[in-house]
């Protein structure tokens, strides 16, 4: 019997940390399976719907509060619901999440999925909070199923009431999509690019990389990585932190820091990565100095290449690694920062220990394709 599945994503960018290659996997296994991603427009969009083999439906969704335009996209997604008789529908982040489960929910769909991949208004203050807490409430009662991607997400969403427990689960240990562990986070497979990519990034052969994937903003702990760089730099010479990411306009780091991540011969910045799995393999160690996360998936990758990991206790990264085995926490403070990286540069037989630890612990937790399975019994054919 066919099936037809609706994911909402704010931006296309997000496609491959949510859903990676799971149309792939779930067509080859089940050819009565048709997805469909709305989406704000991109050229992005359209390379990934020819890639991932789905139709893509494009849809005003801003990340921002926008009531009459959000309006409008609620009643242009019910309609495409009905016209494409869309039986599941799986919203993502906060703003696709709520005008996904509103949407669907005046279509009448009875199969409602919301991932909750982290909880925006842990760090907020004020109106904001408020807002921010009020529409994930919204979404969470709306949703027939709330997925949460850490046990921390789902802690928090019983605590503050976000939507009744009976709805929220859990993809295994945690993750929203898992990783490929034998493919393209396989250190084996990457080899002959080694030597490549770190000459193009002016990386020498002693020099001992410190590595970061993700958005450069506020909340990802950016201001405090350069501010413990700084103190880094002056205590060893042969070592580059490389930040493979774009700076962003919401939430975005200071000037000082804008510039410092320019102007350092240290700092090497790549800007927006297509494909990231590359740039893995020229760190020798993973850093994550974030405020927030829902279940960092670039942790997850790191570990997966072999990769010694530095992060926070935050919500989602204390879930992400076994504390001395295969990473380290520290506090979010640019001495505590610098003392986690110079233990990590000091000590490379017990990193390299860590990083072979935490390729074991991702493969027996978060392997994509046991991931996915989840994700066919729980939501596509429940």
């Amino acid at each position: 019997m066919q099936r037809n599945v609706l994911h909402v994503v704010s931006v296309s960018f997000s496609l491959p940390y949510f859903v990676g290659e799971q149309f792939l996997y779930f067509k080859k296994n089940n050819s009565e399976y048709n997805f469909f991603v709305a989406c704000s427009p991109s050229e992005n969009l359209t390379k990934l719907s020819n890639s991932l083999e789905f139709k893509k439906i494009p849809l005003i969704i801003n990340r921002s509060i926008s009531p009459i335009q959000d309006i409008k996209s609620i009643f242009k997604l019910r309609k495409i619901i009905l016209e494409n008789k869309i039986d599941v529908v799986i919203g993502h982040t906060p703003k696709g999440g709520m005008i996904a489960m509103i949407a669907s929910y005046l279509a009448r769909i009875q199969n409602r999925v919301y991932f909750r991949h982290g909880i925006m208004f842990e760090t907020s203050t004020g109106f904001k909070r408020f807002l921010l807490k009020n529409i994930e409430r919204i979404t969470g009662s709306l949703a027939n199923k709330v997925v949460c991607v850490s046990n921390e997400i789902k802690l928090i969403s019983e605590k503050e009431k976000l939507n009744s427990k009976t709805k929220n689960i859990i993809l295994g240990r945690g993750t929203c999509n898992g990783v490929d562990c034998y493919g393209k986070y396989n250190r084996n497979n990457k080899e002959q690019l080694f030597s490549d990519l770190r000459k193009k990034n002016g990386i020498n052969e002693k020099d001992f990389v410190i590595g970061y994937v993700g958005r450069l903003v506020k909340d990802k702990g950016i201001n405090d990585l350069i501010e413990a760089w700084e103190l880094i730099i002056k205590k060893y010479s042969n070592v580059k932190l490389l930040l493979v990411g774009p700076f962003e306009d919401r939430d975005k780091v200071n000037d000082l820091v804008h510039n410092k991540i320019i102007e350092y011969d240290s700092i090497i910045h790549t800007d927006y990565v297509e494909d990231t799995s590359n740039y893995y393999y020229i760190m020798d160690a993973f850093i994550l100095p974030s405020y927030r996360e829902g279940f960092p998936t670039v942790v997850l990758e790191a570990s997966s290449m072999e990769l010694p990991i530095l992060t926070t206790r935050a919500t989602g990264c204390s879930e992400s690694i076994i504390e001395n085995v295969t990473g380290i926490f520290f506090d979010i403070e640019k001495n505590k920062i610098a003392d986690a990286i110079s233990s990590i540069i000091e000590n490379p037989i017990h990193a390299k220990k860590m990083g072979i630890k935490g390729r074991e612990f991702v493969i027996s937790n978060f392997e994509q394709k046991e991931i996915w399975d989840i994700i066919e019994k729980e939501i596509l054919t429940a």
